[in-house]
């Protein structure tokens, strides 16, 4: 046994049967184990020899751990027995401690140890020198590897972990370690979408971890761990502590100029922190349109260079000139039924303006001037089964059906869908929808109504599978193009977030972003310059530009200018339309990005380079052997065959992820990006959403899969 020898030897215990029947060894049995203890040098050593006093299996493998769980209760007590009876020696209980930070490779051992008691065991530690490192690491290993309530749990000890680094302004290895703890134990306690608990947001303290998590990422010789932490620390208090971070200049530019790193994951983990500063502080967007605006604006006459902006497009193209004329048509159509009493008629005129424009079906009512007041009232008593105008389209939809005509069922379908959104019933418009594409998988516009549900996945595939239906107006083509670009900028962002390079989810969340970008592009360069959501698009478009282009953007933004020039007469537009543009959670995080980026830039620079040194000797990671490579780790996992797998703890890592490879994550067909795609059978090459898309695709690509089979 390691140290010094010729003193008394420590007398092991008897393995314990029945714990029941166990009591306390006294302590002076523990005089030799303290000798051995006292001789051994290093943390290493003195957890080895307190492993062979206790009998304790192997448990650096997943065998020895297996007999720990079939025996927890024995194994705790004697453990227990020693930490209680030598509570005052620091080699000792730090040794405790580097045993139960190895049983915590095992979640369930993990989560009995927690209900032990084991954070109140190691932190205590913390605050003397001698043990300091040896608790932090344990510290950073459960929680690490810990569950939420673990996690939680430990963030309630922030504060401790606060004083201890601010006392220690020097000590960069333990300020790593704490700042990786705080990371993530204070992401499990706040960083959710409901409202955190009180007592994790007093723990978090957030006016002081901010200027000190900042002081020490300023530091020169951090490692990258303390940077990368330190980052995802200060993305975690933005939403639920806005006010707080918002007060932070520092904290914001460093999360602007994080745009400009060249690790992807940096880039979106503060895409993400801004987004999420921006939410609670933030207006709903525009939903609802005034006809009498409309009007008003018209007469009132558009400023010249707004005109000469229509003119060049095409002015009956533009929204403005088709919600007016669409207006005007659906209130001709109305009167026109209150004198035939057609439904069928109206039906069919309400199909073809739901497709010009969005606010085509405005509400309105017949109108009677009362013979006795003189005030112009709703008439209820025109002869027909609705009152208000919206009210006609089920009515419409029946009399259409009742016909029975080819064809006419997709209408009818059509004006059941558009009577759920104007009453806000998107659910049953989407099972209206859904009824639709079975019988017509190419009416696009059901695709559009799908986009507006909850699921994001569905909404994102819906809209790339309606862009490739053969008809369909302007108005649902970029109606589709805006909801992929929201859908799948949401989705990446959140995937990358969530996940590690080389998941699945990651290369999932990088394909969305490079499918944002692409759709906003084509909404930005192709849509009426008036289209009410040209600036939603906008501000993806600025975002992502950044976001997914990293330092190759120029400092000054200048090659994102036509963008913003744009983004000006966008909000022109709407001004002029009669509605100030509302301060959205994108329009106030482009805004921000913006008006921070060269000065941020300038201040983060040296810090940037830091992350970005790292990233200079390491390859882009294919995703396609990504994943194939942990698919082969997997089948490769075997269990008590001496092996040592995931019982070490492991480091976070946050490795570069080339877009490059993105291609392989698309469907051939419609676009729709995920990792989670079926490969033509025949070339290995093309992939599918489902066998629709595939078939779709056959008449392009069964050249070149015949050719690749050859």
């Amino acid at each position: 046994m390691p140290g010094p020898r010729g003193k008394t030897k420590a007398k092991k215990p008897k393995p314990i049967v029945n714990v029941h029947s166990v009591t306390r060894v006294p302590s002076e049995e523990f005089i030799g184990l303290v000798d051995d203890i006292e001789g051994a040098e290093g943390w290493n050593t003195r957890v080895k020899v307190l492993c062979e006093f206790l009998q304790l299996p192997d448990l650096s493998r997943r065998s020895g751990l297996k007999k720990v769980h079939a025996n927890f209760n024995e194994v705790y007590h004697n453990i227990d027995n020693v930490y209680v009876a030598n509570i005052t020696n620091e080699k000792i209980t730090g040794a405790i401690v580097g045993i139960y930070t190895k049983m915590c490779a095992d979640a369930i051992l993990r989560d009995k140890l927690f209900q032990k008691g084991l954070v109140s065991k190691i932190t205590p530690l913390i605050k003397i020198p001698s043990t300091r490192y040896l608790a932090l690491r344990a510290l950073t290993t459960v929680t690490h590897h810990g569950g939420v309530d673990i996690r939680k749990e430990i963030s309630l000890e922030s504060p401790s972990l606060l004083k201890i680094i601010q006392e220690n302004p020097d000590d960069l290895w333990a300020a790593e370690m704490a700042i990786s703890t705080m990371a993530h134990a204070i992401g499990a306690a706040i960083n959710q979408e409901d409202s955190p608990a009180q007592k994790y947001i007093e723990a978090a303290n957030i006016r002081i971890l901010i200027p000190v998590v900042i002081d020490f990422m300023r530091k020169p010789g951090v490692t990258i761990q303390l940077l990368h932490h330190g980052l995802e620390l200060l993305t975690h208090p933005v939403l639920h502590c806005w006010s707080e971070c918002k007060a932070s200049a520092p904290l914001q530019n460093l999360l602007v100029a994080c745009l400009r790193s060249a690790d992807l994951t940096v880039r979106v983990s503060a895409l993400g922190g801004l987004l999420r500063l921006e939410a609670l502080s933030s207006e709903e967007d525009q939903r609802h349109f005034d006809p009498q605006k409309l009007m008003a604006a018209i007469e009132r006459r558009f400023p010249d260079h707004l005109v000469d902006i229509l003119t060049d497009y095409g002015s009956m193209r533009c929204d403005t000139f088709l919600t007016m004329a669409s207006t005007a048509d659906n209130q001709k159509a109305m009167m026109k039924c209150a004198q035939d009493k057609d439904l069928y008629s109206l039906g069919l005129k309400l199909a073809e303006l739901i497709t010009r424009t969005e606010f085509s079906i405005a509400e309105g009512g017949f109108q009677m001037q009362d013979p006795r007041t003189g005030k112009i009232e709703i008439n209820r008593d025109i002869g027909l089964p609705f009152i208000m105008w919206s009210d006609a389209l089920p009515h419409c939809a029946r009399a259409i059906r009742a016909k029975g005509r080819p064809g006419e069922e997709d209408l009818a379908d059509m004006i059941t869908a558009k009577f759920f959104i104007i009453r806000s019933r998107i659910p049953d418009a989407i099972e209206a929808a859904k009824r639709g594409l079975q019988r017509n998988p190419k009416f696009a516009y059901f695709y559009y109504v799908i986009t507006l549900g909850k699921d994001h996945y569905e909404g994102l595939r819906s809209a790339k599978k309606g862009l490739k239906c053969p008809k369909m107006t302007p108005f649902v083509r970029f109606g589709l193009l805006h909801r992929a670009v929201e859908l799948a900028g949401n989705l990446g962002v959140c995937r990358i977030q969530e996940s590690s390079p080389g998941d699945r989810k990651y290369d999932e969340g990088v394909a969305f972003l490079m499918s944002a970008m692409e759709d906003a592009k084509v909404y930005a360069t192709e849509a009426p310059p008036d289209a009410r959501h040209m600036k939603n698009v906008l501000y993806w478009y600025i975002c992502l530009t950044l976001t997914i282009k990293g330092p190759d953007t120029p400092a000054d933004l200048q090659e994102l200018q036509v963008a913003l020039k744009k983004l000006g007469y966008a909000d022109e537009f709407s001004v002029l339309l009669g509605t100030i543009p509302p301060k959205t959670q994108l329009r106030l995080t482009q805004q921000n990005i913006v008006k921070r980026y060269p000065t941020a830039v300038e201040e983060w620079k040296d810090l940037i380079a830091r992350f970005d040194e790292v990233m200079m000797d390491e390859r882009p990671i294919s995703l396609e052997k990504a994943e194939d490579d942990l698919a082969a780790w997997l089948d490769d996992l075997h269990i008590d065959q001496g092996e040592e797998d995931e019982c070490q703890p492991q480091r976070c890592s946050h490795p570069r992820v080339s877009p490059n490879t993105v291609a392989l994550y698309r469907c051939s067909w419609c676009g729709n990006p995920s990792a989670a795609l079926r490969k033509c059978s025949g070339c290995e090459k093309a992939r599918y959403c489902d066998g629709g898309c595939q078939k779709s695709h056959w008449s392009e690509h069964k050249a070149t899969c015949r050719t690749s089979m050859a």
